[in-house]
């Protein structure tokens, strides 16, 4: 199962979240995810790439760091999808500072998790 499937289908059932949570959820990974975007541009200063970068693996750090605690309340299947979309964003977040990747499936992962966030992750 690829990442970005993963991203679809994290939060296929917004019931499981609070509105809360997933309101501010979706408003750090809007932040982050705009960011990206706009370092992705060609002629973007390295330093601003760097930022949104370090930006986005902390978001994703931060994640694993949540759902991998045994406290967590999320299903176990919520959770390890959660927690390999953190794997695999981190993995991309170095490629891409080392310039061996660009931000596009970064940006693709957050958008596809913010979708299901606002209750429309099957599309």
């Amino acid at each position: 199962m690829n990442a970005l499937h993963q991203a679809r289908t994290a939060y296929a059932n917004p019931a499981a979240i609070t509105a809360n949570a997933r309101s501010g959820e979706y408003k750090v990974l809007a932040r982050v995810t705009q960011k990206l975007r706009a370092a992705s541009r060609p002629d973007a200063p390295f330093a601003e790439r760097a930022e949104a970068l370090h930006d986005n693996r902390r978001l994703w750090l931060r994640v694993a760091r949540l759902v991998a605690d045994d406290e967590n309340r999320f299903a176990p299947e919520l959770r390890q999808r959660l927690f390999f979309l953190a794997e695999f964003s981190l993995a991309q977040t170095s490629k891409a500072l080392d310039g061996d990747a660009d931000t596009e499936a970064l940006i693709e992962i957050n958008t596809a998790v913010m979708r299901g966030l606002r209750g429309d992750a099957a599309q």
